[in-house]
């Protein structure tokens, strides 16, 4: 396994649209491996959830481990929510924009419908974190962040604050 370089924001490959993957694929072992590498990078992290986004692999899957013992890894490939019901407000973070949180809201529950890591098609009904980082992560793959929901002005102190920590990060 290996720990792949995770795309900080500006960056403007974050803004890519991801394209369906061939489900035949799947089963892959290249591609099964690439799974194994998201999971060893998201633990490493640390966060729960990584979108292939992220990685610069512009394909649409994701890993999420929300478990607090990271025994519960799960795998979407191909994800769709075909449900959303209520509102939570959740202060998310993100491995591409390191140290910066922010209030989101987003549905409280949602269905979604996916392939799984055997390539089989699934449908799970999520709520609380879950939830939340099934959407978030979804975000990615659509070419958005969670930084997209904040004001204009925040957004930019965003960009200036991890441009500071870079430079003082080289220096």
């Amino acid at each position: 396994m290996a720990l792949l370089p995770i795309l900080e924001f500006p960056d403007p490959r974050l803004r890519t649209v991801a394209a369906k993957v061939d489900p035949a694929r799947v089963t892959e072992p290249a591609f099964q491996q690439l799974l194994d590498d998201m999971f060893e990078t998201m633990y490493d992290a640390p966060g729960i959830g990584l979108a292939a986004s992220q990685v610069d692999v512009h394909q649409r899957f994701m890993v999420i481990d929300v478990s607090d013992d990271k025994s519960r890894p799960l795998v979407f490939i191909n994800p769709e929510i075909t449900a959303r019901e209520g509102e939570q407000v959740c202060q998310e973070g993100c491995l591409s924009v390191p140290t910066i949180f922010a209030d989101v809201t987003r549905a409280d529950r949602i269905t979604v419908e996916a392939i799984g890591r055997d390539g089989q098609p699934f449908t799970l009904d999520a709520d609380g974190l879950l939830a939340v980082c099934i959407q978030h992560e979804m975000d990615h793959l659509a070419g958005k962040l969670f930084v997209d929901y904040l004001s204009p002005l925040k957004r930019e102190m965003v960009r200036k604050k991890l441009a500071k920590q870079r430079r003082q990060a080289a220096a």
